[in-house]
Formats: C-alpha cells, structure tokens, sequence
C-alpha cells in the first residue's frame, strides 16, 4: 500500500493569523481538522510539518530535533512575510512545548498549549513512540513482519540518538516559562498519561501572563485534536482567540 505522506497547509481567510503545530511523531493531520474549523471562522492557518516527519520511519531518527523547531520558526515566518504581524500559536503534544517555547522567543498573539510536556523525564517514552510510529508505519505500507517487527526487535532497529537532546529542549522551555507575558490558554486530556496533567499545572504556575487559564477534558486522552471531545476543543480555542483584541 504507497503511503500517501502529509503535507504542510495553509488557508488563507481573514487578518487574524494562528499558526498550528503538531506533535512527535505526528503531522499536520493532527490540527487540520482544527484549522479547517478556524478558518470557516475566518481565521487564517497555517501549519508547517517539522522535517523528518509523516514518513518513513528512518527518516524520523536521522533528524535533529533542533531541525523540527527550525520547521517551527520557518512556520512562524512564513506568515509575518504574509503580513501578519499578530499572530496566535496552536500546539498539541510537542507542538504545545514549541508554542511555549515561541512565546518566549518571538512576538505571539497567544497561546494555545494543548497536552504539552514540561517536566524533566527520561527518554524512555520518546523512544516507545518511536517503536509505536514504526510498527504503524510498517502495517500501513504493507511491510509489517510479524516476525522480524516485534517491539524488541524494532527497539534495535530504530534508535534515536537525539532524544536526550529533544528532552533538553523540553527542559530548557520549561526553565523560561516566567518570560512568558502573552494570554496562555493550556488545555489537557484527563485521561491522557498523569505526567501531561502534572506539566499542565507546572505551565500554569509558572507563566507570568495576566490572561492565563487551564480547562480539562474529562473523556480525552493526549492528542485532543483528534478525541472524542475535539469538537468541544476547537469551540475552546476558538473562544478564547475571540476574547483577545485583535488589530482590525
């Protein structure tokens, strides 16, 4: 089966500009259905997809995640080279922590973290994910093995030496919270994994922002773009991104 592989959009609507981010080992799939819902409210989106991602397996582990936050910041450009010079920021998972980490290095509008990681772990998980993406990957092409594609095996295969660098990452974008003075709106699932619901209150503490607020989804897990609630969620962002005062 070929793979038809995801892609960056933009939709061009009105003066208020949102970039999206996805999350690790995600892609832009993972916030379309909330740009679309963003954009029918006139909204404009834009959503970069971070190098390495959306394909290949082996293409994921020979990136740099230093070059996924470079997608990041090409994402943030793109739209000022548009114009836009108010623009919000939108992230699940690991786009949650670059939207944080974008409010404390450019210009934004707002922030919307959605399950974003912010206290120090080990890389255990990161690579768990890595093992997850390449099983899913593998059914998807046609080219699963059920011998040969066990999780051990797959842990051998495929490893990652940047993870430790991708957590320091997290690390260091969770020291500098307290620069952050832009509206920050931190959405979690509470059925996602305990360590997401405890980096939700750490963010909440820590930025300095006047406008600042949690809301918790009882029946979500961790990407809530994607949930059974996601619905209630983009109805969330959305009213919180109308709250603000927009230049016309």
């Amino acid at each position: 089966m070929k793979i038809i592989p995801p892609k960056p959009f933009t939709i061009e609507k009105g003066n208020r500009a949102v970039l999206l981010l996805h999350g690790f080992t995600g892609n832009t799939n993972d916030v379309k259905r909330l740009g679309r819902f963003l954009s029918e409210r006139n909204y404009t989106v834009h959503a970069p997809l971070y190098k390495g991602h959306g394909g290949d397996p082996k293409d994921l582990i020979e990136t740099d995640p230093i070059e996924w936050w470079n997608s990041v910041l090409e994402g943030y450009d793109y739209l000022r080279n548009k114009g836009f010079d108010e623009i919000a920021v939108a992230g699940v998972s690991l786009g949650g922590i670059f939207s944080l980490r974008l409010g404390e290095e450019r210009p934004t509008k707002a922030i919307v973290a959605m399950s974003a990681p912010a206290l120090a772990k080990n890389t255990d998980s990161l690579q768990e994910r890595i093992i997850d993406y390449t099983i899913k990957y593998k059914k998807l092409s046609g080219t699963f093995n059920e011998q040969e594609d066990q999780p051990q095996e797959i842990a051998k295969k495929y490893v990652m030496p940047k993870l430790s660098y991708l957590q320091g990452i997290i690390n260091d974008t969770s020291a500098k919270l307290q620069t952050i003075q832009t509206p920050v709106h931190i959405l979690r699932g509470l059925r996602d994994d305990e360590y997401y619901c405890e980096s939700a209150d750490l963010i909440y503490n820590s930025v300095k922002s006047r406008i600042k607020s949690v809301k918790s989804f009882i029946n979500s897990g961790h990407i809530l773009t994607l949930d059974q609630e996601k619905e209630l969620v983009f109805e969330e962002i959305y009213h919180f991104f109308e709250g603000l005062k927009w230049k016309e």
